[in-house]
C-alpha cells in the first residue's frame, strides 16, 4: 500500500471511520488502485497502534460500500473497477449529505456558497 495513513484520536470522528475515509481518499488520489492488496488487519492495526477490531470494522465498512473485497485467509483487495452507482448507494450518500447541507443553510450559507465549498473539498481531496 503506497499511502500514508494518519489517525487522530482527538477528532470526534471514530478511528474506524477515519481509517475508512483515508482509504477512500487513497482511492480517489489513485494511491490505491483496483487489485491492490490492503495490509492484513493485524499488520495495519500494529502499524497504526490501534485495536485489530477497529481495522476490521473499517474493512467491513469498505466491503459493504463495495470498495474492497475481503478474501478469507488472504486479505482485502481494492475493487473499484468502473461501475454504475446504484440507486441505493446514491440514496445512502444523499442521506449522509443532508444533515451537513441543512446545517449550512440554517447557518445562513447560500446555495452557491455550499456548492463552491463542496467543489473546494473535492479538489483538496484529489490534491493533498
Amino acid at each position: 500500500m503506497m499511502m500514508y495513513i494518519q489517525i487522530n484520536p482527538e477528532l470526534e470522528m471514530p478511528i474506524y471511520e477515519q481509517l475508512t475515509m483515508q482509504i477512500m481518499i487513497g482511492i480517489i488520489r489513485k494511491e490505491l488502485q483496483d487489485g491492490d492488496m490492503l495490509p492484513s488487519v493485524r499488520s495495519l492495526a500494529a502499524d497504526l497502534g490501534v485495536n485489530m477490531h477497529t481495522v476490521n470494522k473499517s474493512y467491513h465498512q469498505l466491503e459493504k460500500k463495495g470498495l474492497i473485497q475481503i478474501i478469507p485467509k488472504s486479505g482485502a483487495v481494492i475493487r473499484t473497477i468502473s461501475r454504475r452507482v446504484t440507486a441505493e448507494e446514491q440514496n445512502r450518500v444523499s442521506d449522509s449529505l443532508k444533515p451537513a447541507i441543512v446545517e449550512a443553510i440554517v447557518l445562513g450559507m447560500k446555495e452557491e456558497e455550499i456548492t463552491r465549498l463542496m467543489k473546494s473539498i473535492i479538489q483538496k481531496m484529489k490534491e493533498e
